[in-house]
Protein backbone atom coordinates (compact mmCIF):
# COMPACT_ATOMS: atom_id res chain seq x y z
CA UNK A 1 0.00 0.00 0.00
CA UNK A 2 1.56 3.02 -1.01
CA UNK A 3 0.75 6.61 0.49
CA UNK A 4 -0.88 9.50 -1.38
CA UNK A 5 2.67 11.41 -1.69
CA UNK A 6 4.26 8.34 -2.66
CA UNK A 7 1.62 8.31 -6.04
CA UNK A 8 1.65 11.65 -6.70
CA UNK A 9 5.46 11.65 -6.81
CA UNK A 10 6.07 8.80 -9.13
CA UNK A 11 3.63 9.62 -11.39
CA UNK A 12 3.74 14.04 -12.09
CA UNK A 13 4.71 15.51 -14.92
CA UNK A 14 7.00 18.51 -13.28
CA UNK A 15 8.35 19.14 -9.67
CA UNK A 16 5.11 20.60 -8.33
CA UNK A 17 2.52 18.58 -10.19
CA UNK A 18 -0.40 17.75 -8.10
CA UNK A 19 -3.30 17.60 -9.98
CA UNK A 20 -2.89 16.63 -13.29
CA UNK A 21 -5.23 13.69 -14.61
CA UNK A 22 -2.68 11.30 -14.78
CA UNK A 23 -2.53 12.45 -11.22
CA UNK A 24 -5.79 12.05 -10.11
CA UNK A 25 -6.08 8.88 -11.89
CA UNK A 26 -3.35 7.75 -9.74
CA UNK A 27 -5.03 8.61 -6.84
CA UNK A 28 -8.22 7.40 -7.67
CA UNK A 29 -6.52 4.01 -7.95
CA UNK A 30 -5.08 3.77 -5.66
CA UNK A 31 -8.22 4.72 -3.45
CA UNK A 32 -10.14 1.93 -5.72
CA UNK A 33 -7.22 -1.21 -4.46
CA UNK A 34 -7.96 -0.11 -0.67
CA UNK A 35 -11.40 -0.38 -0.86
CA UNK A 36 -11.69 -3.43 -2.70
CA UNK A 37 -9.10 -5.03 0.20
CA UNK A 38 -11.71 -3.40 2.78
CA UNK A 39 -14.28 -5.30 1.12
CA UNK A 40 -12.82 -8.57 1.33
CA UNK A 41 -13.09 -8.42 4.87
CA UNK A 42 -16.46 -6.66 5.40
CA UNK A 43 -18.47 -8.02 2.61
CA UNK A 44 -21.94 -6.12 4.09
CA UNK A 45 -20.61 -2.43 3.97
CA UNK A 46 -22.69 -0.72 1.89
CA UNK A 47 -21.68 2.85 2.81
CA UNK A 48 -18.47 2.29 1.74
CA UNK A 49 -19.75 0.64 -1.52
CA UNK A 50 -21.22 3.62 -3.10
CA UNK A 51 -18.02 5.68 -2.43
CA UNK A 52 -16.34 2.70 -4.18
CA UNK A 53 -18.66 3.23 -7.31
CA UNK A 54 -18.33 6.47 -7.27
CA UNK A 55 -14.26 6.01 -7.18
CA UNK A 56 -14.65 3.89 -10.53
CA UNK A 57 -16.46 5.80 -12.24
CA UNK A 58 -14.76 9.05 -11.94
CA UNK A 59 -11.43 7.12 -12.97
CA UNK A 60 -13.29 5.81 -16.45
CA UNK A 61 -14.29 9.83 -17.03
CA UNK A 62 -10.74 10.99 -16.42
CA UNK A 63 -9.34 7.82 -18.66
CA UNK A 64 -11.91 8.77 -21.50
CA UNK A 65 -10.82 12.06 -21.33
CA UNK A 66 -7.07 11.23 -21.30
CA UNK A 67 -7.62 9.00 -24.29
CA UNK A 68 -8.86 11.84 -26.30
CA UNK A 69 -6.60 14.25 -25.40
CA UNK A 70 -3.38 12.75 -24.82
CA UNK A 71 -3.31 9.34 -26.26
CA UNK A 72 0.39 9.03 -25.54
CA UNK A 73 0.14 9.40 -21.82
CA UNK A 74 -3.22 7.21 -21.42
CA UNK A 75 -1.19 4.43 -22.85
CA UNK A 76 1.83 5.14 -20.51
CA UNK A 77 -0.69 5.09 -17.06
CA UNK A 78 -2.21 2.07 -18.22
CA UNK A 79 0.87 0.26 -18.10
CA UNK A 80 2.43 1.96 -15.27
CA UNK A 81 -0.78 1.25 -13.06
CA UNK A 82 -1.53 -2.36 -14.85
CA UNK A 83 -5.35 -1.20 -15.70
CA UNK A 84 -5.67 -3.50 -18.49
CA UNK A 85 -4.67 -6.48 -20.18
Amino acid sequence: MKSKKDTIKSLALHKKDVGSTVVQIGILSEKINNLSGHFKKFKKDKHSSRGLTKSVNQRKRLLSYLSRNNPEAYKDIIKKLNLRK
